[in-house]
């Protein structure tokens, strides 16, 4: 090659333009040339080739894609399967393996039914326990008759991200959801302890008969700020949760029970099963009994 290149040289090539095209840089020619004399090549090829004493192997790749793709994990990301399995006691491998082999093999799309959200979080939602600071919303369950609706009421602790309480009702109004709250209030056993209980600004969350069982009880009321869309970014986030994970049911519900029914079971599987990753990948149960401190430890 360094001949090929003298000859051009020669002949009227410029240096730089004749190692461009050998692939390789005119300092190495230069330094390869000292004194008119070729110098052999000192480097080492092996090391050029190394491979890592604890590179994966295709065993180990192949039982990555293997539990990735189970029907316990097929619809999470590796930043709740590498957590779920060390609850297990198993390590296949690191998150960031997880990802890499799922890259290579054409699998690192959202492994939900949508799009990951985004939020902004209000900074003045603060809580350092749980039972200090809830969320509550309302959202719409289709129902077999078109234009026709289930309203489930939904109220979560900020802190833990349990759902604390709930109630699917057949209309929206200030009554169901002082029923609701009350239900949640005497259910988590909060009576004579500082609550905060945020919601926006719809009818519901201000009906007379809602604030006056909050006044009642103790519970100091908070609300979205007007014209602001995202202040209840915790109580949106959860119905996101709801509505597109994989057990979301395809048809709309036929009778109120049903929806009730599906519910309940929503809710054992967020509170108790769902890694959630606000809250460093333990469960919202997990969380509200401060468990994850012990967890988390080990």
């Amino acid at each position: 090659m360094i001949s090929n290149i003298n000859e051009a040289c020669a002949a009227g090539a410029r240096l730089d333009k004749a190692c461009g095209i050998a692939g390789i840089s005119p300092r190495t020619i230069q330094l390869y040339c000292l004194n008119d004399e070729v110098k052999s090549d000192g480097r080492k090829a092996a090391a050029a080739h190394r491979t890592p004493a604890n590179k994966i192997t295709e065993v180990e790749r192949s039982e990555i894609l293997s539990v990735a793709n189970s029907s316990q994990f097929e619809n999470k990301p590796p930043s709740q399967i590498v957590p779920e399995l060390a609850d297990q006691g198993r390590y296949i491998a690191s998150e960031s393996s997880f990802y890499r082999i799922l890259r290579a093999a054409k699998q690192l799309t959202h492994r939900g039914r949508t799009k990951a959200p985004v939020h902004n979080k209000p900074d003045e939602l603060l809580a350092t326990g749980p039972d200090q600071l809830w969320s509550w919303d309302i959202t719409y369950l289709p129902s077999t008759v078109k234009g026709l609706f289930f309203y489930l009421y939904l109220i979560m602790d900020i802190y833990s991200r349990k759902i604390v309480g709930w109630e699917v009702f057949a209309e929206e109004s200030a009554e169901h959801a002082a029923a609701t709250f009350q239900k949640a209030y005497l259910r988590q056993s909060v009576a004579g302890k500082p609550l905060i209980l945020h919601s926006d600004n719809g009818s519901p969350m201000k009906g007379a008969t809602m604030l006056g069982t909050l006044q009642r009880l103790g519970v100091v009321p908070s609300f979205s700020r007007p014209s602001v869309s995202n202040d209840n970014a915790y109580s949106e986030s959860l119905f996101k949760t709801l509505k597109y994970n994989a057990g979301f049911p395809e048809k709309p519900f036929d009778t109120l029970t049903e929806a009730r029914q599906w519910v309940s079971g929503f809710e054992h599987w967020y509170n108790e099963e769902h890694h959630h990753s606000a809250i460093q990948f333990v469960t919202p149960g997990q969380r509200h009994r401060r468990e994850d401190l012990l967890i988390l430890k080990k």
